[in-house]
């Protein structure tokens, strides 16, 4: 019995520690646009003005997408073909495991089981991260990337794991290539 106690709480300790480290992504575009076009890029500072994050969570995600663009062979520029705005949503999940199997042992009843065994609750953030491509001469959206993922809290863990997100969005452009 102590064995599958064990077992169970490693199973779903890795399946914990799994899907904290997946970034779930979608993405959407305009099937009418030449996406080879795009040469150079800057950011919408009103679209990234009304993002509801800190910021410096805001620099943190500008530093991650200029990097990414710039890997992907775009410019910086101050007469862009793109604009790059982004917009998020966080939410709390709540996780509870419940081990009603404390005490017993084999099959009846056990004169020593009193109530529930030991509960484990823990709380993970949950966010959202939409990256919109603009086209700047027509001002349409033209592509939209989204990443879900659940954040880190640690100061020092934030930026790789914002990385990381942004990283996984923009794998899927232009649209039509494959990672």
């Amino acid at each position: 019995m102590k064995f599958l106690k064990i077992t169970t709480v490693l199973l779903l300790f890795g399946v914990f520690m799994t899907s904290c480290n997946t970034v779930k992504v979608a993405t959407d575009y305009d099937q009418n646009v030449n996406f080879n076009q795009y040469k150079t890029f800057a950011f919408f500072k009103p679209g990234i003005d009304k993002a509801e994050i800190s910021d410096l969570d805001k620099k943190r995600i500008l530093r991650a997408i200029e990097t990414e663009m710039t890997a992907k062979g775009f410019t910086k520029s101050e007469d862009p073909d793109l604009l790059v705005s982004i917009f998020t949503k966080t939410k709390e999940n709540i996780n509870i495991y419940q081990d009603n199997m404390y005490g017993y042992y084999g099959w009846g009843w056990n004169p020593w089981y009193w109530g529930a065994g030991p509960n484990t609750v823990t709380t993970t953030s949950e966010g959202t991260l939409y990256i919109d491509f603009i086209d700047a001469g027509k001002k349409e959206l033209v592509w939209q990337g989204m990443g879900t993922a659940a954040l880190a809290q640690e100061v020092n863990r934030k930026q790789e794991r914002i990385d990381e997100i942004v990283k996984k969005i923009l794998e899927k452009y232009p649209p039509g290539t494959k990672k």
